[in-house]
């Protein structure tokens, strides 16, 4: 089981923040750092000091960390078009050596769009379609050769396709539980599919809906990863769970239902029944930043028990 920390700065993280993460992400032995993008604080956090921008992030960590695989759980296909985007992660990518990873998703938080200015429109999957066919397709044109696209969203003429990833292939993610589209876009294009926050029946279903989609078009099921994002809150004892859950606004019971919590021996568990659905990825969502205590307990107890 590949086991991932993955953050949501806009609920108020500095750089400074995440960079402490993803250091004791790297140094912890976790497989990866990843992180949301949002412009736009949820719930009733003030946000401070404020967002940051996900491949800027990316771009830094990707110079200050060395083994860990850097990425989003996702990135809105409102907030870039796509052969900017192609660039960028190409970009980072190389200035990681190679361990960048996208997650895209359509985009869904209309409050953030307009309160930073960035146009929502009402047809997204069909936008999100044409952004994996023109990312995919500018990263797999052979150098000296040129990309072309007619869409119905997007047009690109003669492009050289450059730069090209440090990769051979970044790998693409694609989630959801949408029941016949999100399946049949992660047999075109996803290396892994990630289901957030849904039970385990839920995860079920869906990754079997993902499977067949493969399957028709063409793929072998067993060609993508298939992982989960879940709310972590691990304590060594009662108290400790309590604490964490208080630190987050969140209740325990709630979070046993719904996400990793409990005892390191619960969450061992837990992940187990995870890993019957068909799960080989763990994502967990750490929501306080600033407890480096919990990570180190989730590596030292929960981790050893499942490598």
């Amino acid at each position: 089981m590949d086991l991932r920390i993955f953050t949501e700065p806009q609920q108020g993280a500095s750089y400074d923040t995440l960079l402490s993460v993803a250091k004791a992400t790297e140094d912890l032995g976790f497989d990866a750092f990843y992180r949301s993008d949002h412009y736009l604080v949820m719930g009733d956090s003030d946000g401070l000091p404020g967002p940051t921008d996900a491949w800027i992030t990316l771009a830094g960590l990707a110079r200050e960390t060395s083994r860990i695989r850097l990425g989003t759980l996702m990135t809105a296909a409102t907030f870039r078009l796509p052969g900017p985007l192609a660039i960028q992660v190409a970009q980072v990518d190389a200035m990681s050596g190679g361990r960048i990873e996208l997650g895209l998703g359509s985009g869904w938080y209309g409050e953030e769009h307009s309160a930073y200015g960035i146009p929502f429109p009402r047809e997204k999957f069909g936008r999100l379609e044409e952004q994996l066919e023109i990312i995919t397709g500018l990263w797999g044109t052979p150098v000296g050769e040129k990309f072309q696209f007619e869409g119905t969203h997007y047009q690109l003429k003669d492009s050289p396709a450059l730069p090209k990833p440090a990769q051979p292939k970044v790998p693409v993610l694609i989630g959801g539980l949408g029941k016949v589209r999100t399946p049949r876009l992660a047999a075109r294009f996803a290396d892994e599919f990630n289901i957030p926050f849904a039970s385990l029946d839920d995860t079920r279903a869906q990754f079997a809906r993902v499977r067949a989609a493969a399957e028709e078009h063409g793929r072998s099921a067993d060609e993508l990863v298939y992982s989960n994002a879940l709310v972590a809150c691990v304590g060594k004892d009662d108290a400790e769970v309590a604490r964490r859950a208080a630190a987050i606004g969140r209740e325990v019971e709630e979070l046993k239902e719904n996400g990793l919590a409990g005892s390191p021996a619960e969450v061992v568990d837990k992940i187990g029944r995870f890993a019957e659905a068909g799960t080989s990825r763990i994502y967990f969502q750490i929501l306080d930043l600033g407890d480096l205590d919990h990570l180190e307990l989730i590596a030292r107890e929960v981790g050893t028990q499942l490598s």
